[in-house]
């Protein structure tokens, strides 16, 4: 009877094993589903190449930041140059100004630069005598601001030689500027003429100089003139 009863109990022992097995020790935890995700998703440390991947990412992002921070501080700059050249044009103010050459061929126009109120407004530098041949030509024409303004100028010529030879070559560059005044309902013209100065008797290096013919006119309904009233020859300058 009492065989039967151990037998039983062996049996009874053996069924239960599985389940004493998977049963935590006393003050334990059993590891759940989510704490072994978590476990396995932990980030494995970055290779150097994907570190560099990721500096490079961040590299990337700081342009284009830089970009944006650029076209956005030109188009404030652009705003600033269209209201000092625009303007309040209620009073109709305008200004032409023209280039005008007379330099003998002694001289060739390499290159020419000009600017209005410190917004530039005109750069050409000579390719095939296209810009030298030009005896006069417009550089800017439209409204402005009536006020007081200030024309900038940089012209660099060429010794071309003929009676000069040892100037053939050498540099002339000139740098002037010069204020006008445009005046609400007439037209302004400023024409700024490359010429020579001193005479036959003045030295080669001394004769590139810069003079402003500045003239007014009242404007007219569709007018285009640009004679006017009033002449006020600039100050030249000597080559640098």
């Amino acid at each position: 009877m009492i065989s039967r009863r151990l037998v039983g109990l062996a049996a009874a022992l053996v069924c239960l094993a599985p389940a004493l097995a998977q049963t935590p020790a006393p003050g334990g935890a059993a590891p759940s589903p989510e704490s072994a995700g978590s476990a396995a998703a932990a980030p494995a440390p970055q290779t150097a190449d994907e570190a560099f991947q990721t500096r490079v990412k961040q590299l990337e992002e700081q342009v284009v930041d830089l970009k944006e921070k650029i076209f956005r501080t030109k188009a404030r700059l652009l705003l600033l140059q269209e209201t000092v050249l625009g303007g309040d044009i209620s009073q109709g103010a305008r200004a032409i100004i023209y280039h005008r050459k007379e330099m003998s061929p002694q001289f060739v126009l390499e290159s020419v630069a000009y600017a209005l109120d410190g917004a530039p407004i005109f750069t050409k530098v000579d390719t095939n005598d296209d810009l030298n041949k030009r005896e006069e030509f417009e550089i800017f024409n439209g409204r402005i601001v009536p006020g007081n303004h200030q024309i900038a100028v940089r012209m660099v010529y060429r010794g071309a030689g003929g009676v000069f030879s040892y100037a053939e070559g050498y540099k002339f560059k000139l740098q002037s500027n010069q204020t006008f005044t445009a005046e609400g309902g007439k037209i302004t013209t400023v024409k700024v003429v490359g010429f020579e100065k001193g005479g036959i008797t003045a030295e080669m290096k001394d004769k590139p100089g810069i003079r402003y013919d500045i003239s007014s006119t009242k404007e007219q309904a569709g007018s285009n003139a640009s004679s006017g009233d009033q002449s006020a020859p600039g100050a030249a300058t000597n080559p640098q």
